[in-house]
């Protein structure tokens, strides 16, 4: 289901009903009331009638009432914030399987909605951030990655080492994680200014890439749980234009059980 696309529609015929009434059916049923009246005016009708023939009918009534609403939310998950579930564990320790996050909407640019058209540049994904996209090969799946390669970088992973533009990107062990599978070690690696933990199982073989150019308008991205992501080591580049926003904060995870706020943090 196309939620944002529902949205467009649902403002716009709500909208569309409440601008008929406002400018043609309503003065329509006020002129033909006056029509009804002996002396044209409608002091001659008896209130209830008067207040029965001047009521607005039902869909005028729900469009007038919920178009406001309807707008607010449109605009402010299109264009200010938007709420996403982590449906999988690639992106682990840094997001785990039930947190629900915040994306900022206006980080990269505004978009249009549905059709996801950069209308003003306001700035562009850096090495780091951890980023919303729409998954190339299937537009209808948003994912969830970290921005490790920028349009010109060059990126090479070898022997469970990052290499961006031939220098190995830092990273320093953390320990084995307590949510980790066995062999997993817990890491903490530097992407530029960003510090960010990862998980890598040395016994893992995982997948070697000879090195890539990012193309110019495309991003490269891998996910934190390095031997357990499906991301651009298997399906290439991020186009500029599926580029949802960028995660700042989780606010809630829920499992199935109580949702808990304890793990409310900003994300790095």
């Amino acid at each position: 289901m196309d939620f944002a696309l529902l949205l467009v529609v649902a403002v716009a015929v709500t909208g569309a009903i409440w601008l008929l009434d406002l400018i043609w059916w309503r003065p329509a049923r006020r002129a033909r009331l006056l029509a009804n009246t002996e002396a044209g005016t409608t002091e001659g009708i008896d209130p209830a009638a008067r207040e029965k023939a001047l009521k607005d009918p039902w869909p005028v009534d729900y469009a007038r009432s919920f178009f406001p609403v309807l707008l607010v939310v449109l605009v402010l998950r299109s264009f200010v914030v938007e709420p996403f579930q982590i449906p999988s564990g690639s992106m682990r320790p840094t997001l785990e399987v039930g947190d629900f996050i915040l994306v900022n909407k206006f980080a990269y640019g505004l978009r249009l909605p549905v059709i996801n058209t950069r209308i003003v540049e306001l700035g562009e994904p850096e090495r780091g951030d951890v980023m919303v996209f729409r998954f190339p090969s299937e537009p209808s799946v948003n994912f969830i990655k970290r921005v490790v390669g920028v349009p010109g970088d060059r990126i090479r992973y070898e022997d469970k080492q990052l290499y961006v533009n031939g220098e190995p990107v830092p990273k320093s062990l953390v320990e084995a994680g307590p949510a980790a599978a066995p062999g997993e070690l817990l890491l903490e690696e530097r992407l530029g200014e960003v510090s960010h933990a990862i998980y890598t199982n040395p016994r893992d073989p995982g997948p070697q890439m000879r090195e890539v150019v990012v193309p110019p308008g495309h991003y490269f991205t891998m996910g934190d749980n390095r031997d357990h992501s499906n991301d651009s080591r298997y399906w290439g580049f991020v186009p500029e234009a599926n580029v949802v926003g960028k995660a700042f904060a989780v606010w809630m995870h829920w499992d199935g059980g109580l949702p808990s706020f304890t793990s409310v943090r900003r994300i790095q």
